[in-house]
């Protein structure tokens, strides 16, 4: 298959194009590098041995949009662009609606227009809202208790995919709903790099061992878990990246939603301890007050992915955290160290 990844240059996006690349797919980015580095899809080259075909455009102007499709004879899309901080997203919450909403509409009428009937979206747990139950299925709710901007926008894109379906019946969309990514390609080429200070517990606890950061707030230590930290599902990025191709390889005309987690948790400070163990290095953390709308805990219940797309979790945490470590030890300042 021919597959276009929009936000391809980004942190899922260079894992999944691995992936796609192993399994013989065709690729092409489109990606206006407002969060990634065109280094990252360089990197990406260097490891599946072949360049990168990259399209720069921002997929929220229509036109420019339509520009980028144009010519473009795919068989499926990969939906990740967009924008992705949480706390960002309750700062800049018209932003994160014009950007991530228009973006998939400008995406949804180009694949239209030029017959693509093929649509993984990368979508989040965050749909779920608090959870209800533990582990979460499939079934548990979605829209409501959502906290914040970045979990309404994906909310509200399902409901906009699952509308086009309805009136393009032959629209195979799959909704994955990630839980926490982690960890990076293995050779050290690829990994996690956020823009300014970490949004997400790894790349800050991994930057704190590099040296780059001087100590790890840990948010909140009385919730009802095992050492009273928050826990949350962590998932490898190569494995999120394997049940993009499964999910895509598998789809057919409706509208699938899948949990991508391992079904395990971890609190915070088991991270910390994992990650000490793996980089050899002492994590220095204090503990904060919680967050206003933080969970206890957050762990998936994969099991639809496992009967449906023969896909499952292969990898640990502890090789997350060998594999971040790789990564951020060989480039202390991520892609920043080729100039970009």
């Amino acid at each position: 298959m021919h597959v276009i990844l929009t936000g391809g240059a980004g942190y899922i996006g260079t894992h999944t194009a691995v992936v796609l690349a192993e399994r013989g797919h065709e690729i092409t980015v489109i990606d206006d590098f407002s969060n990634s580095s065109p280094v990252a899809l360089q990197r990406t080259a260097e490891i599946i041995g072949r360049e990168v075909r990259v399209i720069e455009a921002d997929l929220a102007d229509r036109e420019a949009a339509r520009a980028a499709f144009s010519g473009l004879d795919a068989d499926a899309v990969i939906h990740f662009a967009g924008l992705k901080a949480v706390g960002e997203s309750v700062a800049e919450p018209t932003r994160y609606y014009r950007v991530n909403i228009d973006s998939t509409i400008n995406v949804l009428d180009q694949m239209r227009e030029r017959g693509i009937n093929r649509l993984v979206f990368s979508s989040s747990a965050t749909v779920y809202g608090n959870p209800e139950k533990l582990p979460i299925d499939e079934s548990h709710r979605v829209g409501v208790g959502v906290t914040n901007p970045y979990g309404w926008t994906k909310a509200m894109i399902e409901q906009i995919i699952r509308d086009a379906q309805k009136i393009h019946p032959e629209l195979a969309a799959v909704l994955l709903r990630y839980f926490n990514p982690v960890g990076a390609h293995p050779s050290g080429l690829i990994g996690e790099d956020p823009s300014g200070i970490p949004n997400n517990l790894m790349p800050f606890v991994a930057q704190v061992a590099v040296g780059k950061r001087e100590q790890l707030s840990v948010f909140g230590d009385s919730y009802p878990t095992v050492d009273g930290t928050g826990v949350r599902d962590y998932i490898h990025v190569m494995d999120l990246a394997a049940g993009h191709v499964a999910a895509l390889e598998n789809s057919k005309p409706g509208v699938a939603a899948y949990n991508l987690g391992s079904g395990t948790g971890s609190s915070v400070l088991e991270v910390v301890a994992a990650f000490e163990a793996a980089s050899g290095r002492k994590i220095d953390y204090r503990i904060v007050p919680a967050r206003a709308g933080d969970v206890a805990e957050m762990v998936a219940d994969p099991h639809k992915a496992n009967t449906e797309l023969g896909w499952r979790t292969e990898l640990t945490l502890a090789d997350a955290c060998r594999d971040s470590w790789n990564w951020q030890s060989a480039n202390p300042n991520g892609y920043a160290e080729q100039g970009e």
